[in-house]
Order: structure tokens, then sequence, then C-alpha cells
């Protein structure tokens, strides 16, 4: 699909289809509630709201109130695509909740898809890791 198309497609069209993608497989809209508002800052209201208006999808996350500063620690692959390779800064973004969605609906615990700090801590011990270990090369 063209990426002026989705920037433009209306929030209050794919926000059903993100929370219908969870509850066929037994999550639910809170859930999905949950990651969204880890990812943007936007709190349950401001989603529904969103939801409601004729926001498009590109300006829901243009104006994400506070974009979670650990959201790079998202890696995996939508639709055959790395999501940490996306270049447009914007795509990566939409690509990042795909993946949280998938995440949910395939049944990871929520404390795993909501990368938390401790996460990101080990993640930094496994690059220091690697790193000393290559000193010897």
């Amino acid at each position: 699909m063209d990426k002026g198309k989705i920037y433009n497609m209306d929030f209050k069209k794919i926000y059903p289809l993100l929370v219908s993608k969870a509850e066929k497989k037994g999550r639910s809209m809170n859930e999905v509630d949950q990651v969204i508002n880890w990812l943007t800052g936007y709190s349950a209201g401001e989603i529904k709201k969103a939801a409601a208006s004729s926001m498009t999808y590109g300006d829901f996350f243009r104006n994400a109130p506070r974009p979670n500063p650990d959201r790079y620690m998202i890696k995996g692959t939508v639709c055959g695509v790395r999501v940490e390779d996306i270049e447009e800064p914007l795509m990566r973004e939409i690509r990042y909740l795909d993946k949280l969605v998938d995440e949910l609906a395939k049944g990871k615990p929520m404390e795993k898809i909501l990368r938390t700090p401790q996460q990101r801590e080990r993640l930094a011990e496994g690059r220091e890791k690697i790193s000393d270990g290559q000193k010897g090369l």
C-alpha cells in the first residue's frame, strides 16, 4: 500500500481493526489502549477521542503527546519488513504499533510487550558483553 494512503487513512477506521485483531485472540480493547499509550503517550480518553474524530493515522502519530523513548527496543518483522530497518520515521512509528498489536495477539505477556527500563539495561549489558568479547579480536 502507498505510504500516502496509509498516512491519510482515518484513525477511526484503523483503530477498530487493531482492536479486532487483538480481541480475536482473546485480548481486550483496554490492552490495545495500553499498548498505544505506551508507544505514543495518548491516554485512553484521548485515543477514544481520536477514534471518534476525523484525525488521520499519520496525524495520530505526528501529534503523539509523548512518544516513548524506549520504542527503539521494538524489533522484528511486520509484513516481512524489519521494523528497525524502516528508514522513514512516520512509517516506522506506524509499524511499531503494528508489531506491538501482533505481539499482543500472539499472546505475549504485557510486561514483555511494554519494553521496560530493566529490558533496556539487559539490552545494554548484552551489547557491552559483545563489545568486550570483540576487543580480543
